[in-house]
């Protein structure tokens, strides 16, 4: 009896505590972005107009507002624009390394043109024997090739449950084990904590 009953328990938390994760976090992101109606003029916001608050309006605001940026950007007078805003920016030191670093990354995450993590990779890490999950980004620059006096790839640990932090390694690639693995496969492989295995292609 207790081992149905704590079969049944653990069957119903499978199914709400993934349910209930989720609506959370979609509920404090629509939360975060309606807080951007707060830039429009009082007279303008839902309540003001509408009577009542409408939820999620925060998103189409949002949405709309980085569409038009993409779209005045992309003309010649955006582009100078902008480039006028980056150079103001690095003449300050500590903004400067901060606005370059975090623009690379996030040009090479969201161009479509490049992809951050180009391969799933198997690698003996932290010694021989053990294996570790790791994700290629880049060849090593050929300076650092010379060096070595081989190919290097560069190779980005991931730390569970959080795969937005870790470390980066540069390893011969003779040492590393492409897998035929999709990239959102292995994330969630180490988000779930290695509880949730890929499927093999």
């Amino acid at each position: 009896m207790l081992v149905k009953l704590r079969k049944y328990l653990i069957t119903g938390l499978l199914v709400w505590v993934p349910l209930g994760i989720t609506i959370l976090v979609i509920k404090l992101l629509v939360d975060l972005l309606d807080t951007t109606l707060l830039l429009l003029p009082q007279a303008w916001q839902p309540e003001n107009l509408f009577g009542f608050n409408v939820p999620g309006l925060g998103i189409i605001l949002t949405t709309l507002f980085v569409f038009m940026t993409g779209f005045v950007i992309t003309n010649m007078t955006g582009k100078r624009l902008i480039s006028w805003g980056e150079e103001q920016l690095d003449r300050i030191p500590l903004v400067r390394s901060i606005y370059s670093a975090l623009k690379q990354v996030t040009e090479t995450i969201l161009s479509p043109d490049k992809n951050a993590f180009r391969q799933v990779v198997l690698i003996e890490y932290p010694r021989k024997g053990i294996w570790t999950i790791g994700f290629q980004t880049s060849d090593s620059p050929e300076e650092f090739n010379a060096l070595a006096g081989e190919k290097l790839l560069t190779i980005f640990i991931p730390t569970t449950p959080n795969p937005t932090s870790g470390f980066i390694l540069m390893l011969p690639e003779k040492d590393t084990k492409k897998l035929d693995m999709d990239v959102e496969d292995a994330l969630k492989m180490v988000m779930s904590l290695g509880v949730v295995i890929p499927k093999v292609r």
